[in-house]
């Protein structure tokens, strides 16, 4: 198939369509409305339904209840839209529901501005509502990759019953690349063979949806069900890259998304001036892939490791608690909408190595 010219934020609405879902509820928010002003004309044309919400509050209880139904369903926001549903994913992870959540992150904390940000992490990795759950979480670099990472989500929303959120700062959503998508699209799935959905009782013992339980034994039991589920999801579903990272490295970048691939120009014009480093970058934010940072040969010869993130510092909360002590961590970070160049990385590098320029 021929790839095609899109901004990211249609593309990843063509990509739900692609993967079979065909109910989008959602509110307006820069910089994702894009996402909406697509599907609304596109939805149409393949049978679908768009239902532009009064808020971000009742587009989270739409999403439960389609959810609740066995469709795939899902939305899109940015930043502090997502805050505002935080509530119902809180309600779809305990009535373990698949939803799958876009969030093309914007600068806070607060209204913050409309220019790109990964200050989101905590929020989604950390679980941003109330109570024992988790999200499966994934970072794309580029539009090809959200277009394969949001079918993915789907995929992942059904085999788990558990809601998937796809993460890019402003750049995915708003950046234009080549995209191909797959050749045939995946048919709606039909929830009647189900034994969750509710699809109607004439026929079979009625079933309730819920994540109310007043019977705090029922309450700890469906905890620890959950529990049990994410140890599945953290053996499986864990997925990293790593860029030119051998045993002559001496510095290991750990950065994500968009930023990922800032760092891979500054350690390509590094390595032209004779310096080795090393990019490795998770694309599944939960699960972390905490043991895969380092092989036996790289443990070796890195000194130091530097986190670059569009934040203040989130994920490297992650990796300090997943290297404990074992190198020393640095971080570079730009918030509020400005986005770090190669140029401050590799002066970043350097004066991590005691290089002067």
């Amino acid at each position: 198939m021929a790839k095609k010219l899109m901004k990211g934020n249609e593309a990843i609405g063509e990509a739900a369509i692609c993967a079979g879902a065909l109910n989008y509820f959602a509110y307006p928010i820069t910089p994702q409305s894009e996402v909406a002003e697509y599907l609304c004309w596109r939805l149409p044309e393949v049978g679908g339904t768009f239902v532009q919400a009064e808020s971000e509050v009742a587009v989270g209880n739409m999403l439960f209840g389609a959810a609740a139904s066995g469709k795939r369903v899902f939305t899109t926001s940015s930043s502090p839209g997502i805050s505002l549903m935080q509530e119902a994913i809180s309600y779809i992870a305990g009535a373990q529901l698949p939803v799958v959540f876009v969030n093309i992150m914007r600068g806070g904390p607060g209204l913050g501005g409309i220019l790109p940000a990964q200050s989101d992490y905590f929020q989604a990795v950390k679980a941003g509502g109330h109570g024992d759950y988790h999200l499966i979480v994934l970072a794309p670099s580029s539009v090809q990759e959200a277009v394969d990472l949001m079918i993915l989500a789907f995929d992942l929303a059904d085999k788990y019953r558990n809601p998937v959120m796809l993460i890019g700062d402003g750049m995915i959503g708003q950046m234009m690349e080549a995209v191909e998508f797959p050749e045939e699209h995946r048919k709606p799935n039909d929830p009647t063979g189900s034994d969750w959905a509710l699809t109607g009782a004439k026929n079979r013992k009625a079933r309730i949806t819920k994540s109310l339980f007043l019977d705090p034994v029922m309450l700890e039991e469906n905890s620890f069900l959950l529990a049990e589920k994410y140890k599945t999801i953290k053996k499986n579903e864990i997925r990293f890259e790593k860029y030119k990272v051998t045993d002559k490295n001496r510095i290991l970048i750990m950065a994500y998304g968009t930023m990922a691939r800032i760092c891979q120009t500054a350690i390509d014009e590094l390595e032209q001036e004779g310096i080795s480093v090393g990019l490795f970058r998770p694309v599944s934010l939960y699960p972390f892939p905490e043991q895969d940072i380092f092989t036996e040969s790289t443990r070796k010869n890195i000194e130091k490791v530097l986190v670059v993130e569009m934040s203040v510092g989130q994920m490297i909360e992650d990796i300090e608690r997943c290297l404990k002590g074992q190198r020393e961590i640095d971080f570079y970070g730009r918030t509020g909408g400005i986005v770090p160049t190669p140029n401050e990385v590799k002066d970043k590098v350097r004066q991590m190595l005691g290089i002067k320029k």
